[in-house]
């Protein structure tokens, strides 16, 4: 198991490995999503796999199948180096977004990571709409957020922007780098525990794949010249891949995301919000929604300067797109819910005329 522990495998997986009962299948841990396979690294190295029909055609929700990170139960033909996937163990973190298409569906940027590095530039990309919206994505799925902000040889002074960051979760880490001028590349990679993995995330030209080439000291992921007119690089990653430092650490690359809606995320937003709720217990009424009620402390807390009037703001977007989704999710289960009676119904008839004839 030791060449397992430095995939990331822990006592939370064995457990449910222990669970099943095949003795011919092992543990192997997703490293790249294919359009038609898996490559996936075991204890004896990496393969490619593929996934049983059953587990492809009897998974309701395509956000189920693997992703980047996780772990999987395989047999391994040795003679052709290849393994079928049989099964998806539980994933002890997630993190996702609402599918960026029209589609009321999860999608899954990466699984079972310790930590997740939300990176933004110090240009005009800076955003904290944007990084409390990471945030409460990474604290739903309960990894570990750390923000990193890139580029700070463009500031002259990032005292401003640590005094921008107040305003959002004063527990979450936050680490100034320049990945032109290699400044806090060190301190970036001692942030990274034995063993543990971290996912990069943030929008298109912010330095993801230049910071982890930094950290593995080698150009593994292609990058683009920074454009002199905005400090901007194009954005070249297309897909999510596993690579792994040399004292153990494991990272996830991500595409670049224009938008971020958040999924299910009513946990995320309390934590990433929780300074409210320290205010929220004094509210008058006990379900109160902190829009418009008499007698709320939070709007109190606003209207006095000890909330932030953005962060409020911010939160009242996110819960009013959390509520918009809870709905969509609600019909969208009621439609489903009718057209599988109603098929039921037919079938029912169906029969009954049989009987009748018989």
């Amino acid at each position: 198991m030791d060449k397992l522990i430095k995939l990331g495998w822990n006592d939370f997986f064995n457990k449910h490995f222990l669970t099943h009962k095949d003795g011919e299948l092992i543990p192997a841990r997703v490293a790249i999503e294919n359009k038609t396979n898996y490559s996936v690294i075991t204890e004896y190295g990496e393969i490619l796999a593929e996934l049983t029909g059953k587990l492809l055609y009897s998974t309701e929700d395509l956000s189920q199948l693997p992703k980047v990170g996780d772990w999987v139960l395989i047999n391994i033909f040795e003679t052709e180096k290849r393994g079928i996937i049989h099964t998806v163990l539980p994933r002890r973190t997630k993190l996702s977004r609402k599918s960026p298409d029209r589609t009321t569906s999860e999608q899954i940027i990466a699984v079972n990571v310790d930590k997740v590095f939300i990176v933004q530039s110090l240009d005009d990309n800076f955003n904290i709409n944007r990084l409390e919206r990471y945030l409460t994505a990474v604290m739903q799925g309960k990894a570990e957020p750390v923000i990193i902000l890139n580029k700070a040889d463009l500031c002259e002074d990032v005292m401003i922007y640590k005094e921008k960051l107040k305003v959002i979760n004063q527990k979450c880490p936050v680490i100034f780098v320049s990945a032109l001028n290699n400044i806090g590349i060190d301190k970036l990679k001692s942030s990274i525990g034995k063993y543990e993995t971290v996912a990069f995330v943030g929008s298109s030209g912010v330095g993801k794949s230049t910071l982890i080439n930094l950290l593995l000291g080698e150009e593994k992921f292609k990058t683009n010249e920074i454009r002199e007119k905005d400090s901007k690089g194009k954005h070249t990653t297309t897909k999510r891949e596993m690579v792994f430092l040399n004292d153990g650490g494991i990272l996830i690359d991500t595409p670049g995301m224009k938008e971020f809606a958040l999924w299910n995320a009513d946990e995320g937003i309390e934590k990433t919000f929780d300074d409210f709720f320290e205010f929220a217990v004094n509210c008058k009424f006990s379900d109160c929604t902190h829009v418009h009620e008499t007698g709320c402390a939070v709007i109190e807390a606003v209207n006095n300067g000890k909330i932030p009037e953005s962060s409020y703001n911010n939160y009242l977007k996110l819960r009013k797109e959390q509520q918009y989704l809870e709905r969509r999710q609600n019909s969208l289960t009621a439609s489903n819910t009718k057209k599988r009676w109603k098929s039921i119904s037919k079938e029912i008839k169906r029969i009954y005329k049989n009987d009748k004839r018989t």
